[in-house]
C-alpha cells in the first residue's frame, strides 16, 4: 500500500471575505464548526487564522486560544497549526500564538512578491520566530514561495535553528510569486530531495491552481493542501460550499492514485509530532 496522504485544510486565511464566498468561516465560532466538518471529511491538519469582527486579519492571541480550544475539543487528535503569516501583523507580533503550543506553525523563511505588496520576512525575524517554535515545541511547516527558501531552511536546519528536519510546503499560483509551473513544480522536488531526503513535503495551489496542485503532489509521493484560504471554488463558475467539500475533491483525488487518507494518528506519526495535554 502507498503511504497514506496528509491533508492539510485551510479554513480562512487572511484574504477572502464571505463577499468572496459566503462560506468563508471568519468567527471562531465559525471555524470550529467549518473545522469540524474538514476533519470528518479527511482533514488531519487544520491551517488556521483568525480575524476581527470586521473580518480584517489579526494575530490576536486571545481568539487564537479560543480557536486552538475548540479545534481540539470537537476534532480530537487533529494537528492544529496556527500561522504567523505576514498579513496578519508586524514583526514579533506575528509570533505571538506560538506560546499556546499549538503542534505546528507556519513559518516563510524568505520574503517575495505578492499581488500588490512585498511579503517581507527578514532573517532577524525569521531567527525570533524558529526559536520561538523551537523553544515551545513547536513544528514549523516551512512555506516556500520561492527555490531559495528550500535553501535558506537546509541553512537553518543545518546550524541548528530549525531543530527538526523541515516539514516544506512548495506554494504555488500566487501572482508575482512561483508561478503553477510543472518544470517549477519538478525543481522543486528535486532540490528538496536533494536538501531533505525522503522527508515529507505538502504543496497548495492557490486559486484555480488547487486541484492541479493536488493532483501533481499526490501523484509524486507527498501530501496536500486544500481550503478557502487558497480557493472559494469549485469551478469556475461554482462557490465551493465548505472546507469540506474542498477536502472531499483531494480524498477522491488521493483515491484515484491508490494512497489512503492519512488519519490525525498516521499524519503525526509521519510528521515527528506527539499528541498534546
Amino acid at each position: 500500500m502507498s503511504d497514506p496522504v496528509i491533508i492539510c485544510c485551510a479554513i480562512t486565511g487572511s484574504v477572502p471575505r464571505k463577499s468572496d464566498n459566503p462560506a468563508v468561516p471568519v468567527t471562531v465560532a465559525e471555524q470550529i464548526e467549518s473545522s469540524h466538518e474538514a476533519f470528518e471529511a479527511g482533514a488531519s491538519i487544520i491551517h488556521a487564522h483568525v480575524r476581527n469582527d470586521d473580518e480584517t486579519p489579526t494575530s490576536d492571541p486571545d481568539r487564537f486560544a479560543a480557536l486552538k480550544e475548540g479545534l481540539e475539543r470537537h476534532c480530537p487528535g487533529v494537528i492544529v497549526q496556527l500561522s504567523t503569516g505576514g498579513r496578519s501583523g508586524a514583526g514579533r507580533e506575528r509570533g505571538g500564538m506560538i506560546p499556546l503550543r499549538p503542534d505546528m506553525c507556519s513559518l516563510s523563511v524568505g520574503s517575495n512578491n505578492f499581488p500588490t505588496r512585498v511579503y517581507e520576512n527578514p532573517p532577524d525575524l525569521v531567527d525570533w520566530l524558529s526559536a520561538e517554535m523551537a523553544a515551545h515545541g513547536v513544528v514549523p511547516e516551512i512555506e516556500c514561495f520561492d527555490l531559495s527558501h528550500l535553501f535558506q531552511a537546509a541553512a537553518l536546519h543545518a546550524d541548528g535553528r530549525l531543530p527538526q528536519r523541515p516539514y516544506c510546503q512548495f506554494v504555488m499560483g500566487v501572482r508575482n510569486a512561483m508561478p503553477a509551473d510543472r518544470v517549477a513544480f519538478d525543481a522543486m522536488l528535486t532540490t528538496k530531495r536533494h536538501l531533505f531526503g525522503d522527508a515529507p513535503w505538502c504543496a497548495a495551489g492557490i486559486g484555480r491552481h488547487q486541484l492541479e496542485l493536488n493532483e501533481w503532489a499526490i501523484a509524486a509521493g507527498g501530501h496536500a493542501r486544500t481550503g478557502l484560504e487558497d480557493n472559494v471554488r469549485l469551478d469556475r463558475d461554482t462557490l465551493a460550499p465548505s472546507n469540506a467539500a474542498l477536502v472531499r475533491r483531494t480524498v477522491e483525488v488521493a483515491q484515484r492514485h491508490d494512497r489512503p487518507v492519512a488519519t490525525p494518528e498516521q499524519a503525526r506519526a509521519l510528521l515527528g509530532l506527539t499528541a498534546r495535554g
